[in-house]
């Protein structure tokens, strides 16, 4: 069955081989896309509701697989409509892509092997990153290694592996007028997806069986877990 089964085939902009000018060009429609779909509305929405207030108006936050660092600029101006004080590091596994972040956080780095200490931000999220690692292992490491550099939470949001999902953004990218890669590698991007079973079974494989996982609106596949909930329950 069409999407049962999650692809492995890289994303045309995944290879080494694309150039600066190519990237940036990417970058460009990515964000003109991610605004169009409210790309940083889950962060907004559950960051708030999963820490306490008074935790929220000061936060340190590691964006893995941050490109050019969009929903760190997003986020950051958002909080501080509230007073809040969100203060973003954006890593990305590309040196080039580094060198297109404005925000001067970016550093180069693995997420299967943050360049971070443990415990050493309140918060990490990824958007859309998960789905570039090609194998169960890597995503169980990736899942690991945000837990061990997280001091209270990890959020986790990728594209859900969905038929309806795969037409609806299809038709979108036409209608903008995407061009041909970028369409390729948006669907590509959903045929790389993911079902909640399947997160599910890979964060108790990496030792996280406290970790929730769950839909929204028949795009998205959201993983959080709480570090406070898991060291108090360690400490008992």
């Amino acid at each position: 069955m069409f999407l049962e089964t999650r692809s492995t085939q890289p994303e045309y902009l995944d290879s080494p081989e694309r150039t600066a000018s190519e990237l940036e060009q990417h970058y460009l429609w990515l964000n003109r896309i991610n605004r169009l779909t409210r790309f940083e509305r889950p962060f907004r929405i559950w960051i708030p509701r999963l820490l306490p207030e008074t935790a929220c108006r000061k936060l340190t936050l590691l964006d893995v697989g941050a490109g050019d660092g969009a929903l760190g600029r997003c986020l950051t101006t958002w909080a501080k409509t509230r007073g809040w004080d969100w203060s973003f590091t954006d890593l990305d596994t590309s040196t080039t892509v580094c060198a297109l972040n404005s925000s001067g956080r970016a550093v180069p780095g693995s997420a299967t092997a943050l360049p971070f200490s443990d415990n050493q931000f309140d918060v990490v999220v990824a958007n859309t990153m998960t789905h570039h690692l090609e194998s169960d292992e890597a995503v169980t490491v990736h899942f690991r290694e945000a837990a061990r550099v997280a001091r209270h939470r990890v959020l986790i949001c990728d594209m859900q592996r969905r038929l309806p999902f795969f037409l609806l953004l299809g038709t979108t990218l036409w209608m903008v007028g995407a061009p041909r890669e970028f369409r390729q590698d948006g669907l590509q991007s959903v045929r790389r997806g993911w079902r909640v079973s399947e997160w599910e079974r890979l964060a108790r494989i990496a030792g996280l069986p406290r970790a929730r996982v769950w839909a929204e609106h028949g795009s998205r596949v959201l993983l959080t877990l709480d570090k406070n909930a898991d060291q108090t329950r360690q400490a008992c």
